[in-house]
């Protein structure tokens, strides 16, 4: 176990680091490698170095490759050992490791091909075992691995080692664990695409290195980031066995950390300070962890759970119980766009002007009718003047099998369409029928517009659902998006000069977006970063000082009751309505993965979440609805910091 330098990190088994931005990490960590690099290569060694694949590292990798054409670092005595590799792919397949590693970094800088080493995922079964103990061969002869670069899956995997994988295994072929292959489903248009199995490193070859970092962004990886730090170690949670290693070190953002002791129930640890909102927090906390309402806890309560201070500060219980269930009620209601001719005193938004211009953000289509579908179906029929901005067409989450159907649909209206129309749909069908025989092949323009073409349609129909107008729409089709991939997007000026002529057409008053805490390469992370920087160039604008923003979550990962600014109740009709447009964006109703193993379509993962919402704020004494939306106000202190 690591010793800890503070009070806070006193359940925490493993040294984790906790930075406001990945890129921040990201630099850190590069210095830390360039020192190593040094200081291996003056010693008359190479340095040597297990590298990670997906999206987690890249910002790692553009780190080390500005460090190489910037500052002179070299790779010239650094030998590279790759975590894992897919079974099947060719080296030219779009998601092989091989490919990835070397668009990302190999091709970048000066490190000699030979002193790359990846695992062979071409090669046959039967040798398989062979091929995996001569790669454990290589890196003891090349003097065994000076410092392990790890990320982390959903399921706690560190590489391909999957729930179950022993302490002491070894580099070996792996079947995939049902949850992995979904998170992968997007990169690999779908989840039939990708591969069963892998070939990893084990969790003993990893253990062996002689230094280990672990590298986690967004709020999807802080549910398994808490238990491998804070829980006793287990195979079925595989990074928690880092625990054991003498020099592992968790780097993380703020988003990944979120559920530590230190982070989320902080008051457990150490002494605070009883600011507003983490008293709202830690009183709503301890009301649903012992399954009593906020009017029903008592002092001892309180005292028996780390919050002694906080009744000799601001007690007794019945004052607080009051306070905080008056705080969380006066966040729950029916006009999101604010109540005309109403005292606004106690409710989230304002009642001027009546009808409010808003902008309602979605980085991908059918991001805004998962998180929010019910409030946008208000927003109308309140009369505000409702704008649904998408950022990206969303053509890369299309699987092959719903575009050739639509190239079909189309191909049988021979008679109707013009000899261009069809000719163009033939090339099309016939691309995506040699991707299944060559899935090396990338979409090209015509394919990927056909794709955005059926994104839009639904989009269209889901709005049609809600009875919103069609000239609500916008389809903005950032450029990052379009000349990108899913994990290695970069936006640039004129995806911003997109977002800033319309927050200066519009002028909004109130602005609904997502992605502030999921990953960084993520597509709604990438269009988030892209919207504060335009909001924070518009700031001086006479319009902004009426506009508020407001942070919509998807799915299984939803505001909770004490971080919820504006409560939105829908009935069961209502929420049917969301599951049905929700459902009307039928390409997408396999490509989103659940917040368990347990698969689960799209519009139902919907219902549950906003279910679930109204299931706690019934459990904290308040009035029971059928479903909630919960937004938190987005203030000028929360920009993303780097």
């Amino acid at each position: 176990m690591t010793d800890h330098k503070s009070e806070a990190e006193q359940r925490e088994r493993i040294q984790t680091e906790v930075h406001p931005s990945a890129d921040l990490v990201c630099r850190i960590l590069a210095k830390q490698i360039a020192d190593l690099i040094h200081t291996r290569n003056a010693k008359g060694n190479f340095c040597v170095l297990g590298l990670a694949t997906g999206s987690t590292p890249v910002r790692l990798y553009r780190e080390l490759i500005r460090l190489h054409r910037e500052e002179g670092l070299s790779f010239a005595r650094v030998i590279t050992f790759n975590l894992d590799e897919y079974c099947g792919l060719s080296r030219e397949h779009p998601e092989s490791y091989w490919r990835f590693m070397h668009e990302q970094l190999f091709n970048h800088i000066d490190l000699p091909a030979a002193q790359i080493n990846m695992p062979d995922g071409l090669v046959p079964r039967g040798e398989a075992f062979d091929s995996c103990r001569i790669y454990e061969e290589k890196i003891l002869a090349a003097g065994g691995i000076d410092l392990q670069v790890l990320g982390i899956g959903r399921t706690g995997h560190i590489g391909f080692n999957e729930p179950g994988s022993t302490r002491d295994s070894r580099t070996r072929v792996v079947t995939l664990d049902g949850l992995t292959r979904r998170d992968a489903a997007r990169d690999f248009l779908g989840e039939a695409n990708v591969p069963r199995h892998a070939i990893t490193m084990g969790i003993g070859t990893i253990m062996a290195a002689r230094e280990i970092v672990l590298l986690a962004w967004g709020e999807a990886k802080a549910g398994v980031i808490a238990p491998a730090v804070e829980d006793v170690p287990r195979e079925s949670l595989p990074a928690s066995l880092l625990q054991a290693h003498p020099q592992v070190r968790f780097l993380i953002d703020e988003a990944a950390a979120a559920e530590l002791t230190r982070v989320k129930t902080p008051w457990l640890v150490r002494s605070v300070d009883w600011t507003p909102a983490l008293v709202r927090r830690a009183v709503t906390w301890l009301s649903l962890e012992l399954k009593r309402p906020l009017l029903k806890l008592v002092d001892e309560h309180y005292a028996e759970h780390g919050m002694a201070d906080l009744l000799v500060e601001q007690g007794p219980a019945y004052d607080l119980n009051i306070r905080i269930f008056n705080e969380t009620q006066h966040t729950i209601t029916g006009w999101p766009g604010g109540k005309p001719d109403a005292d606004d005193t106690h409710r989230p938004e304002r009642a001027q002007p009546p009808q409010k211009r808003v902008i309602v953000f979605a980085p991908e289509p059918s991001d805004e009718m998962l998180g929010m579908g019910g409030t946008l179906a208000r927003l109308v029929a309140q009369g505000h003047a409702v704008t649904i901005a998408y950022l990206s067409s969303g053509n890369l989450a299309v699987p092959d099998e719903e575009a050739i159907s639509a190239a079909d649909l189309i191909l049988g209206f021979v008679g109707e369409l013009d000899a261009a129309t069809r000719a163009r749909a033939r090339r099309v069908r016939e691309r995506l029928c040699a991707k299944r025989a060559n899935l090396a092949l990338a979409d090209d323009a015509e394919t990927r517009q056909l794709k955005a073409l059926l994104r839009r349609g639904e989009a269209q129909a889901a709005l049609q659902v809600l009875g919103v107008p069609a000239a609500s729409a916008r389809f903005l089709d950032l450029p990052f998006y379009e000349r990108g991939r899913y994990r290695q997007f970069e936006a640039g000026e004129k995806d911003l000069s997109v977002l800033l002529a319309l927050l200066r057409e519009i002028k909004p008053h109130q602005v609904f977006v997502t992605g502030a805490a999921q990953d960084p390469s993520s597509v709604a992370a990438v269009c988030f970063s892209v919207l504060a920087t335009a909001l924070a160039e518009v700031q001086k604008e006479p319009w902004w000082r009426d506009c508020r923003v407001w942070l919509y979550r998807l799915p299984g990962k939803t505001w909770s009751p004490y971080e919820s600014d504006m409560a939105v109740p829908m009935s069961p009709d209502q929420l049917h309505q969301k599951a049905q447009a929700i459902y009307q964006h039928k390409t997408q109703r396999s490509q989103m993965p659940g917040p368990s193993q347990a698969s689960q379509e799209v519009w139902s993962l919907a219902e549950s979440s906003n279910r679930e919402l109204a299931r706690q704020y019934d459990a904290l004494g308040l009035a029971e609805y059928e479903a909630i939306e919960a937004f938190a106000r987005w203030v000028e202190r929360e920009r993303p910091r780097t």
